[in-house]
């Protein structure tokens, strides 16, 4: 029985020696593991200790080595993808929420400190034509089109945090679909708007010396006291509009057509090519993949802008300004209505009061 029990035991202990062995590499429980002691497995290949710098690696964008024709292959993880998708998501997205809550917070304070821009004068009843019916055509394409697609644009962008937690997944996926579909048709008509402005409105918005006076004081704006300063058919507000509008414009319209059409327009390669001119060393080798998140980039920034501009356009050319918006809406101003705000203009149909000449206003 004695016998027995020793050969159990034997096993037992030849069982943990071998156990012991297979562990540490020794005969002997003290000694310390090699994994733990050296941060490499045994075997010779990659262990503990580089994991994590090897998947940093991989994570910004590391490339390895491929025997195929696309060298984009050896990359196993786009790191300017999430780059890209935080910047929209994060410093973006912030940019523009706070940039429009910001114009309607200082809208507000001004209506609240000036009011209605009243005719002081009072309407006079007889009118006179601002623009025609082909302007007004122009400005309303632009306008509407404008409208849908800052609508269905900022749908994207902050939808998901506005709309989808009231309208529910299934409806706000329906709407964003819809509106995803017609926001790219939409564009077009914006384009043909923008050009139409551009054509006609470019001889009237180029910078004189009138624009100086005007922007010193701007335009009395701050006044209470009805100080009007001259201006011609456009003053020097609405001058900057429409350079926003030409330029902002135009970018945006390139933009949205990159996005449409990846493979075949690449806008920022040779942009940046120009720039690099200057020294500032921005890569020209560009995939198409990084063409599209550049623009994409580019045309939110560009439209966040329009948006927060056209805020206050919109203000005084409706509830801010008395006699704004039949200029846009019948065409005719009264008579009183040209002489206050825009008196070169009135004296240029030969209805000012000829107090004001281009010389004087240039002073």
């Amino acid at each position: 029985m004695i016998n027995r029990s020793f050969r159990v035991l034997a096993v037992a202990l030849l069982v943990a020696l071998g156990g012991a062995w297979g562990l540490s590499g020794s005969i002997t429980l003290d000694a310390p593991a090699y994994a733990q002691s050296s941060g490499n497995v045994p075997g010779d290949v990659l262990g503990n200790k580089n994991d994590s710098d090897f998947w940093r690696d991989v994570r910004h964008g590391a490339a390895g080595k491929v025997t195929i024709t696309d060298q984009n292959a050896a990359v196993m993880i786009n790191s300017s993808g999430e780059d890209w998708r935080l910047f929209k998501n994060g410093a973006l997205s912030s940019l523009g929420g706070w940039g429009m809550l910001g114009m309607l917070v200082v809208l507000a304070a001004y209506f609240a400190y000036r009011g209605k821009i009243k005719v002081e004068s009072g309407m006079s009843g007889k009118t006179v034509v601002r623009f025609a019916l082909f302007e007004r055509f122009s400005h309303w394409l632009t306008a509407i089109s404008f409208v849908w697609l800052g609508l269905t644009g900022l749908n994207v962008m902050y939808g998901r945090y506005v709309l989808k937690p009231i309208l529910g997944a299934d409806a706000f996926g329906a709407i964003t679909y819809f509106g995803k579909f017609t926001h790219d048709w939409v564009g077009f008509a914006f384009m043909v708007g923008v050009v139409l402005l551009i054509v006609l409105w470019f001889k009237n918005n180029i910078p004189d010396s009138t624009d100086v006076k005007w922007m010193a004081r701007l335009g009395g704006m701050l006044s209470k006291t009805g100080q009007h300063i001259p201006a011609r058919k456009f003053n020097a507000g609405q001058k900057i509009v429409y350079w926003v509008v030409f330029f902002g414009g135009i970018s945006i319209s390139l933009t949205g057509l990159a996005l449409l059409m990846p493979y075949e327009i690449s806008l920022f390669s040779g942009t940046f090519a120009f720039l690099n001119v200057f020294g500032l060393g921005l890569p020209t080798d560009l995939t198409v993949l990084q063409e599209t998140q550049l623009a994409l980039l580019w045309h939110s920034l560009v439209a966040l802008g329009l948006v927060i501009i056209m805020f206050g356009h919109i203000y005084l050319g409706t509830i801010g300004m008395e006699g704004a918006f039949d200029s846009m809406y019948s065409g005719d101003v009264d008579e009183n209505w040209a002489r206050e705000h825009h008196s070169l203009w009135a004296d240029e149909l030969g209805i000012g009061s000829g107090e004001h000449t281009s010389e004087q206003a240039g002073e």
